[in-house]
């Protein structure tokens, strides 16, 4: 009977254990369901965001569950912030880079990571300064100049937040054109507050959509960032859906985002509609060439085959080697288009066609004119001799026909300056 009482005992306790196992199970279970929820964050005009910045665990609240949204954010907080917002994490916990972050980076950054940082676990330092292993990789990817802060547990105020967002962009994505940023950020009351270096990081963030001003039409230049705000812009940063774009009525400017030279891209300024859409043109006569074109920033070059465009692509060219037979371009700074034919046999009939294409969007109903012109140029350079600089004016247009290198010809195509009225 003692026995049987003694086993009943123990099974009651073991139940009962399980019961109050599984009790703390359903609370924690659900705690997690409903992340992000604190005492000071209701009604907050950044509660969505940082709810769920919070269940990915870019930012965490405090222990006495407050989030504190309006208290300024700290240099080390934000690099956190930053570099999380590059991962994914996982239902075991763990974290992992975003694939289009890797593929956003350099190569050279690509290698910083895979093997300098192979063994990056996303968590703080145990030991020591809690802050360092983030420090240290914002550092090596040149998110940052680790000598603007010497002390990183410093208040951010606006500028400086700036900062390290064009260093970011500078490695994830690509820098607006300056002229742009700055011409679209003329606008902010106190830009002028702000030194000549800030100002340019300044106008990135405001350019790329990301920061913006005050109601009252100033930046804010000198206030510190709280910790609701570094989650907003750090978000717009990741999520380009959630960035402010400015009005093409608001910029007044005539803008495309072309290819660079690094694979990347840069958005490009034209001084008006005409040359943009030239710029358009010329990359659709690049298609006349089936694949033997590159387009880079504002110069199309087209090539004689595969093989020749595979040894202008080769990094390891010789500087020196010219493998494009002709070449169509514009300067936007200098409101000018171009024309580039190298006097090789056969290069005139293969581009024929693009270069065509090209003027004819330029001088509209006297492109005739022009063809005429340029066949004469290129005949007298080709029967041999020396070649003088010359110049002819065809519509609203000056073109100069030169031979710097004795081996091509460039045509450079400049508007006539309009007559100031008396």
């Amino acid at each position: 009977m003692r026995r049987t009482r003694t086993l009943l005992l123990a099974l009651a306790l073991t139940t009962g254990l399980c019961q109050l196992a599984e009790g703390v199970r359903v609370v924690a279970a659900s705690s997690i369901e409903t992340p992000g929820r604190f005492t000071d964050t209701a009604g907050h005009w950044a509660e969505p965001t940082i709810n769920r910045l919070v269940a990915e665990g870019i930012l965490d609240g405090y222990p006495d569950g407050t989030f504190r949204p309006n208290e300024p954010v700290s240099a080390d907080q934000f690099l956190k912030i930053l570099l999380l917002s590059f991962t994914d994490r996982h239902q075991n916990g763990e974290r992992s880079w975003k694939e289009s972050f890797i593929q956003s980076l350099s190569a050279a950054n690509r290698n910083i990571l895979r093997q300098d940082y192979r063994d990056f676990s996303f968590a703080p330092s145990s030991v020591g300064y809690w802050a360092k292993p983030y420090i240290d990789l914002a550092g090596d990817l040149h998110l940052m100049n680790p000598s603007v802060f010497p002390d990183f547990k410093q208040k951010l105020n606006r500028e400086q937040v700036a900062e390290l967002l064009y260093y970011t962009l500078k490695e994830t994505e690509y820098l607006e054109d300056a002229d742009y940023s700055r011409k679209l950020s003329n606008g902010i009351g106190d830009l002028r507050s702000a030194n000549e270096r800030q100002q340019k990081f300044i106008a990135e963030s405001f350019a790329k959509g990301i920061m913006e001003g005050y109601p009252n039409g100033y930046f804010g230049v000198g206030v510190t960032v709280t910790r609701a705000e570094s989650l907003t812009i750090v978000e717009r940063l990741i999520d380009k859906s959630k960035r402010i774009e400015p009005s093409a009525s608001h910029t007044g400017l005539h803008t495309l985002v072309v290819p660079t030279k690094d694979g990347s891209y840069k958005r490009i300024v034209f001084p008006n509609e005409a040359m943009k859409r030239a710029y358009g043109v010329m990359e659709e006569a690049g298609k006349l060439r089936g694949t033997n074109y590159d387009l880079e920033e504002t110069t199309l070059r087209l090539f004689k085959d595969a093989e020749a465009k595979s040894k202008a692509l080769s990094p390891n060219k010789n500087p020196g080697d010219v493998w494009d037979e002709a070449s169509l371009w514009v300067e936007p700074k200098y409101d000018t288009y171009g024309i580039t034919i190298r006097l090789q046999e056969g290069a005139l009939a293969r581009n024929r066609e693009p270069i065509k294409r090209f003027v004819n969007e330029i001088f509209g109903y006297d492109a005739a004119k022009f063809d005429s012109w340029f066949d004469a140029m290129y005949a007298q350079k080709e029967s041999g001799g020396a070649f003088e600089t010359q110049s002819v004016a065809i519509g609203a247009y000056t073109i100069e026909a030169s031979s710097p290198d004795n081996a091509s010809l460039v045509f450079s195509i400049v508007p006539q300056a309009t007559k100031v009225q008396k």
